[in-house]
């Protein structure tokens, strides 16, 4: 029964949000800003960006909001304006561009994440190149394919699949660097 009427609840403030409540479109932005912050977060590295784009994206969420049809998710449907608004941020600050730097890495073995800290795995993945940040991202995050990360990104599909591998390749070797440094120290 509770989750009847935690979704009723929240279809009641959705359809209270298309008829312009604005206590209702709060009680929708204390709910989601916190996790659509985290979306963000994960896209730009600098905290009060990533604060202004999840900010943005809410007001996408609230200006479009009669086009959601409550046929899926409406925290997937927000979810999809922020990751697009992140998107389009970074487009018009750096034009994506694929990288063609060659790394040379040696073989790692993977290690066992169990010890590394959300912040350390986030750290990580902020010092990926732009491109690769952004295509690990949409496919190891978000989970989208690589034809509809080529097509929201304007690149091949090819070109998707290589910037995943050296971003994965990149986060590997970065990570063995970070338990080296673990290993000297203790």
């Amino acid at each position: 029964m509770k989750i009847i009427s935690l979704h009723n609840k929240e279809s009641s403030l959705i359809k209270q949000a298309k008829k312009q409540s604005r206590d209702a479109q709060q009680q929708l932005f204390d709910r989601y800003a916190p996790k659509m912050l985290g979306v963000c977060r994960q896209y730009v590295k600098d905290l009060h960006h990533a604060e202004d784009l999840m900010l943005q994206g809410f007001f996408k969420v609230f200006t479009n909001i009669e086009k959601f049809k409550e046929k899926g998710s409406f925290e997937g449907w927000i979810r999809k304006i922020m990751v697009n608004t992140c998107i389009s941020y970074l487009r018009k600050k750096n034009p994506v561009h694929v990288s063609d730097e060659e790394f040379v890495f040696n073989e790692v073995a993977t290690k066992s994440l169990e010890n590394t800290s959300v912040e350390d795995i986030q750290k990580l993945i902020d010092e990926l190149p732009e491109g690769y940040k952004l295509v690990f991202n949409l496919y190891a995050i978000e989970g989208y394919k690589h034809s509809e990360i080529a097509e929201r990104l304007q690149i091949s599909e090819s070109t998707s699949k290589s910037q995943l591998f050296k971003a994965r390749k990149c986060l590997q070797a970065n990570y063995e660097k970070i338990n080296q440094i673990r290993n000297v120290k203790q």
